[in-house]
């Protein structure tokens, strides 16, 4: 096999990976993604690395400095930071991992055929076409691999001194699954502009994108233009309650593949069942009946009720 990797980059490039706005997979793909992890490389060394996207690796600047580094080094521990997976490795090294907008780590098999990756095993990870996007792949001790399936070849990788990832990753604001409501609202308070911004501002809160803050605020019955700042404390409470029980349950649910998110084993998630206002532009509201409207913000888009959501 030829492992190929050229390494480019500077840390603003990856401080803008960290707080970017491009947000999917979000907080709760990424904490299943890190929870199979765990039980699947724990404890495994890496051995080599190969890849066809050298755009992707932020950090170190040579493949050369990158295989001396990564080779031999065990995974100690994987977390997440926002929609950042964390690899701390032996030797005070850290991989992270942002997969962006369509990137997901999948855990497997795969072998070279007539140019591509093909998974050993018939299933999902040879099936599902959202799996088959292959442009960086670990080898592992164990005889598996950790791959990087990444359609829109957004995703960013640095590797770098723990306590360098560290520092960086402290820019980030808190995990809505951890912050206090009192700090909940204090942080969302202090910053004018709409709701739905504020709430996927990474250096507000960390690891909400799109999905998440549209159907927290649907079930707040928030409209997503409403100043953050000028919200009551009745309706911040609502909110505040709201995103952290559908993070919790998409987190049980293994989160949304309404668009390119697998698990490490390739799978869906299945949160799209208890969707009610993403990407359901044109439908009937669940809870009034009113046609679901979808409205651009800062180039994104927010789904919402105007009848339900004032």
């Amino acid at each position: 096999m030829c492992w190929v990797l050229n390494f480019a980059a500077n840390r603003t490039s990856l401080t803008l990976a960290l707080l970017g706005k491009i947000g999917m997979p979000e907080l709760p793909e990424v904490e299943t993604t890190v929870r199979d992890l765990r039980k699947k490389v724990l404890s495994r060394t890496f051995l080599d690395v190969w890849c066809d996207f050298p755009k992707m690796i932020k950090k170190p600047k040579s493949f050369s400095e990158f295989k001396r580094k990564i080779k031999n080094k065990k995974i100690l521990k994987i977390w997440r930071a926002g929609k950042n997976i964390i690899f701390d490795l032996s030797e005070n090294f850290s991989l992270l991992i942002h997969q962006k907008l369509t990137g997901h780590l999948l855990y497997g098999k795969w072998k070279m055929e007539n140019n591509k990756w093909v998974a050993e095993e018939s299933g999902p990870l040879r099936n599902d076409p959202m799996n088959r996007f292959l442009h960086l792949i670990f080898e592992l001790d164990n005889g598996y691999q950790l791959a990087l399936s990444d359609l829109r070849k957004f995703a960013k990788v640095e590797l770098a001194k723990t306590e360098e990832i560290k520092e960086v990753l402290e820019l980030l604001g808190p995990d809505p699954l951890e912050i206090s409501f009192g700090d909940f609202k204090q942080r969302l308070t202090s910053k004018k502009g709409k709701i739905k911004q504020v709430l996927m501002d990474q250096e507000i809160i960390s690891g909400v994108g799109n999905i998440y803050s549209d159907e927290a605020l649907f079930r707040a019955k928030i409209h997503p233009f409403k100043d953050a700042s000028k919200l009551k404390e009745a309706d911040l409470k609502k909110l505040y309650q709201s995103l952290r029980d559908i993070l919790k349950k998409a987190i049980e649910l293994k989160g949304e593949s309404i668009s390119d998110y697998r698990t490490p084993s390739g799978e869906r998630g299945d949160f799209d069942k208890l969707r009610k206002v993403y990407r359901r532009e044109g439908e009937k509201c669940f809870r009034c009946g009113a046609v679901i409207k979808r409205i651009k913000i800062g180039g994104r888009s927010a789904h919402y009720c105007p009848k339900c959501q004032k």
